[in-house]
């Protein structure tokens, strides 16, 4: 059962407020970190199922935000910036079912920037299912559901877009790249995507644009936000995707 893994906090403002005024709320990953772990001897598991957890404001709007964190995050680490983007929104947490080499991710990685892209796909289709399942038994209407993605989870939204179209209609992908190799074109152009990338972020930030216009190249509206930032997140980003949800920001 879904709901056995499905935590309904009363008090969702208490986390906010307990929240670091950086918004720290994913550990920073450098290159050297990233390019180590690519080296290490992979020993790659699979969690049954996608451990999520339910975030509820004590005077909720229809807003709801699904959080999909980076590597070596949870179901829970990207709460403090959510909350601080849609304070009155439901919050929706969930967890990657890979762990490679100890790091919990959203799909098997060959290299930073090279990704085992039959694991991409079952992830995605396995993901597309569960997210189905829960949908029905919250009756909550995808159609209306921001995704919000960080890094790792950024990019399976992306490739979600592309495999499975019309699943993701909102979504703000914060340090994004594109992971699919091949992909065929589809029509995305009702959805609405805000990407931000770190200009610092030596790693990531040079695929950026490529993801941008592949997002654009099958008819969906990109804000394409560049910012003085590395691989992290933080206030900044807070700031521009609560703009754009038409929000302030806390």
């Amino acid at each position: 059962m879904a709901t056995r893994r499905t935590l309904f906090l009363s008090s969702f403002l208490a986390l906010a407020a307990a929240a670091t005024p950086s918004l720290a709320v994913e550990p920073p990953v450098t290159t050297a970190m990233l390019q180590q772990a690519s080296v290490s001897t992979d020993v790659v598991t699979r969690e049954s199922g996608f451990v999520h957890r339910l975030y509820r404001p004590e005077k909720p709007s229809d807003r709801t935000i699904i959080m999909m964190h980076g590597s070596g995050g949870d179901e829970t680490t990207l709460a403090a910036l959510a909350a601080s983007i849609a304070p009155d929104a439901t919050l929706i947490g969930i967890r990657g079912r890979v762990v490679q080499n100890g790091v919990k991710r959203w799909y098997k990685r060959i290299t930073p920037t090279e990704f085992d892209q039959q694991d991409v796909r079952a992830e995605a289709d396995a993901f597309v299912s569960f997210l189905t399942t829960m949908a029905k038994e919250q009756d909550l209407d995808l159609s209306k559901v921001t995704f919000l993605g960080y890094s790792n989870g950024a990019n399976l939204i992306a490739a979600l877009s592309q495999l499975h179209p019309g699943v993701v209609r909102k979504a703000v992908l914060l340090r994004p790249m594109p992971v699919l190799a091949e992909a065929q074109q589809v029509d995305l152009s009702d959805s609405r995507f805000l990407t931000i990338a770190g200009e610092n972020d030596k790693l990531y930030y040079p695929f950026a644009p490529k993801l941008e216009t592949m997002l654009r190249g099958c008819g969906a509206s990109v804000e394409a936000r560049v910012i003085r930032s590395g691989h992290g997140i933080g206030e900044e980003d807070a700031r521009i995707a609560a703009e754009w949800l038409g929000s302030p920001a806390k």
